[in-house]
């Protein structure tokens, strides 16, 4: 009898990664001498993280989601301005606060990737000009000494910075995040900075640690142009490309072991009708499928960045790929969709070695506050009560199998 096409159960690599992932100050709370804290406290962000998630206490509970959903890797990150509360002093409870939490992950064979920078800044370091700084590379790297001389046996992943490209955009050009300026040629500057900075850090990193593996997470996008045989839209779509997926990456030739990747959509762009400036597609407009964040849902676009990336021969890594989305069942059509096209890259030849789903929990989303929910597990931020979503079972049967049964998505279409 033949076997469906939808009936197929696709297996995934011996060894490969799953997991989830997170950043301490969407979680842990209470980030009380970072810039986002201050920018909270000042009301110049509409809303305030206060104890989040509470993960700084409540780090074991969710440990345990952890090991529920059969996970064998976790990436969170450290939080610079608990460990450095103050230019060139460190906090050493704070550094045996995460000690403790990564044996504990060791303990249980979790294997982990851990984010250096994921937004956050000391308070010291933006009155010192932040990333604008030509010093900031400096004081990043002192920073990242300190973390590997006290954690450097426990790390298997180092991820320098997370997404510098939205960094850079959402508090030098937009002007939403801290330090909330509108400035291209701070942008530029702040760019250039972080990219000294991983470039210093790596080397640093393999000075230090034996065969390290060490890579940043970049935010990359599936672009395509509105009309398919326009020339100019072709263009755009080509620079587009080049500037947000590859100028990172540009920026800092080998100096990287393993590439980071975070993707949630795609964008498709046109020529505006009184110029010759890019504009993206309305795609409220036209009634697509889009995330509570009004992110286009099109999961093939995965399949073609990893194809796309693919030319580096490096081994690739899912940092982030999620869905903003109170509806469960989505997050499980997301998950499964997603997931398919990863699994057609590798048998295209693609080196994927790890998926890290966003997020673990529902957490602090930024600007965003708390209303967008990207977690496998639910979390009452009244009481701080955590319970694993269906999604997050389905995600643990995956990672149990180390497969994906297509059946699992004709339940929940």
């Amino acid at each position: 009898m033949f076997r469906k096409e939808s009936d197929k159960i696709l297996k995934f690599p011996k060894d490969f990664l799953w997991g989830t992932a997170t950043s301490a100050h969407q979680i842990e709370g209470d980030n009380f001498n970072s810039d986002w804290w201050m920018f909270e406290k000042n009301k110049r962000i509409k809303h305030a993280s206060l104890k989040s998630c509470n993960s700084y206490k409540l780090w074991r509970d969710d440990h345990k989601f952890i090991s529920e959903m059969n996970n064998n890797a976790y990436r969170l990150s450290i939080e610079w301005a608990k460990i450095e509360p103050q230019e060139g002093k460190f906090d050493y409870d704070a550094m045996q606060h995460y000690i403790e939490i990564l044996s504990d992950l060791k303990a249980k064979k979790i294997k982990i990737m851990l984010t250096l920078h994921h937004f956050t800044n000391p308070n010291w370091f933006l009155d010192k000009g932040g990333w604008l700084s030509f010093k900031s590379a400096k004081y990043f790297k002192r920073y990242v000494k300190y973390i590997v001389e006290h954690i450097g046996s426990l790390v298997d992943f180092w991820i320098t910075i997370n997404e510098p490209g939205v960094y850079v955009d959402m508090s030098y050009i937009k002007g939403i995040w801290p330090p909330q300026e509108k400035n291209s040629k701070k942008a530029f500057l702040v760019y250039i900075n972080m990219a000294r900075a991983h470039r210093a850090v790596y080397n640093m990193l393999h000075k230090k640690l034996s065969d390290p593996q060490v890579g940043f997470a970049m935010n990359v996008m599936s672009f395509a142009s509105y009309h398919k045989h326009r020339l100019i839209e072709l263009l755009y779509v080509h620079l587009a490309d080049r500037f947000i997926n590859h100028s990172f990456y540009d920026l800092t030739k080998k100096k990287h072991d393993f590439l980071g990747i975070n993707y949630y959509f795609r964008v498709r762009l046109r020529k505006d009708e009184g110029s010759f400036k890019p504009v993206v597609e309305k795609v409220r407009d036209q009634e697509r499928e889009l995330s509570d964040m009004g992110w286009v849902i099109y999961p093939h676009g995965i399949f073609d960045v990893l194809m796309d990336l693919s030319d580096f021969k490096l081994p690739i890594y899912i940092t982030e790929n999620g869905i903003a989305a109170k509806d469960d069942e989505r997050r499980q059509r997301f998950l499964v969709e997603h997931l398919k096209e990863i699994h057609h890259s590798i048998q295209a030849g693609v080196d994927v070695r790890g998926y890290f789903h966003w997020s673990l929990l529902d957490n602090f989303e930024w600007a965003h506050g708390f209303e967008q929910k990207f977690g496998l597990v639910e979390v009452n931020f009244k009481t701080f009560e955590r319970k694993l979503k269906t999604s997050g079972k389905m995600y643990g049967e995956i990672s149990r199998t180390n497969s994906i049964d297509e059946r699992k998505l004709k339940s929940i279409t």
